[in-house]
């Protein structure tokens, strides 16, 4: 990022606090809430020199039962019974929902989350999840407290639940999900299309050579590589042994990254698929931007990411609700497609390995309809509104 070129330095009309305090809240419900954050976060530090964030996880807020009414019902539904989590999603995103539904979040996790408003008195309170920023509303509103309440959605379509109208400022990935919140009663001046943030290592390694990295890492450069996307821990994906046999009998050799949550560490040999079981690493963004295709799931942050690099992807059992939202998104843009069954994925995967056009050209797409300057871009636009709100 060139901090000399950038628009808010030189721009008298922008006055931000000389020490800007945040407080940042995400919920670990995987991966892609925080990242998100994490990402914005950095670009913030670096457009604001005195920025000062604390971190924190919504889910600590809340007390062991409201946990697990929120967090551990979410999280039993999608690894025992996804298709009562689909029902719920498309039955609640609607205003005529019952009324718990949207406003439980306005009160749970008050106390804890008042602590540490208080603690780092903050300028901007920016949250990657809708629970916290109806939260922080509440605690504004019945305390006195005074900060920008601003809300970063992290995925490619919109819910009734994100539409909070407590919320002084919204970050979205597309104008889609702009004019979806604008349907719920959203004022557009408080929304801005910035793309899902990711970190500036994605746009550095923009024509990053392909064959390159692959030696880096040791990999073969003429065999076909494949990123499988499990979620961060994997243990709410179904699809994960699908995929491998997919790839297995793909009819010619297949190198296979598999990263966290993807069992012991080690190499094996499935097929005609070579599985590299890597766990956690930092090289994330170099392997994926030597590899051909993504395969699995469409988390936002995955999604943002993959086609940043303009990797493009073959969705298999996404999410209910949210993940469906953004593959079917992609397939319009070209960029993916999305396998219904476990025949289909490997019927698309050989048809894509056999055909280097067509893997190219949903390539192009990926590229096409990628911001990876999408956290600078969102950074941009938060100090602006905070600016104007200070």
């Amino acid at each position: 990022m060139n901090r000399q070129a950038s628009p808010l330095r030189h721009n008298s009309a922008v006055r931000l606090p000389p020490e800007m305090r945040a407080l940042i809240v995400s919920a670990a419900l995987g991966g892609g809430h925080l990242k998100a954050a994490e990402a914005l976060e950095r670009a913030l530090a670096e457009y604001s020199p005195g920025f000062n964030a604390l971190h924190a996880d919504y889910l600590t807020y809340l007390n062991p039962v409201e946990r697990g009414v929120s967090a551990g019902v979410y999280l039993w539904w999608l690894r025992h019974s996804p298709n009562t989590y689909r029902f719920f999603y498309h039955w609640s995103d609607r205003a005529e929902a019952p009324w718990f539904v949207k406003s439980a979040a306005s009160t749970a996790g008050l106390r804890r989350m008042l602590r540490d408003l208080r603690r780092v008195r903050p300028h901007l309170v920016l949250s990657s999840y809708d629970g916290p920023a109806v939260l922080a509303h509440t605690a504004r509103r019945r305390h006195g407290l005074s900060f920008l309440n601003a809300l970063l959605v992290t995925d490619y379509t919109i819910h009734y639940h994100w539409a909070r109208p407590e919320v002084d400022f919204f970050m979205v990935a597309t104008d889609r999900v702009k004019d979806g919140l604008v349907g719920w009663g959203i004022d557009p001046e408080k929304i801005a299309v910035t793309g899902i943030p990711i970190l500036p290592r994605y746009a550095e390694l923009q024509g990053a050579d392909k064959m390159a990295l692959r030696e880096r890492f040791g990999l073969p450069q003429d065999e076909p590589l494949v990123l499988v996307s499990a979620g961060g821990k994997g243990s709410i994906y179904h699809g994960l042994s699908d995929v491998i046999d997919a790839c297995a009998g793909a009819g010619t050799r297949v190198q296979v990254l598999l990263l966290a949550g993807g069992g012991e560490v080690g190499t094996e040999q499935v097929g005609g698929a070579t599985v590299h079981r890597l766990g956690y690493t930092s090289f994330f963004p170099e392997l994926l931007a030597a590899s051909d295709l993504v395969i699995g799931k469409a988390g936002g942050l995955t999604v943002s990411e993959a086609i940043a690099l303009g990797v493009p992807m073959l969705i298999y059992q996404p999410i209910p609700g949210q993940e469906e939202g953004n593959a079917a998104f992609l397939q319009e843009r070209g960029a993916a497609l999305w396998a219904p069954s476990k025949w289909e994925l490997r019927r698309s995967l050989v048809a894509l390995l056999g055909d280097p056009a067509h893997l190219q050209a949903m390539s192009e797409a990926a590229r096409a309809t990628g911001r990876p300057h999408a956290a600078r871009d969102a950074a941009q636009a938060l100090l602006r509104r905070l600016g104007a709100w200070e």
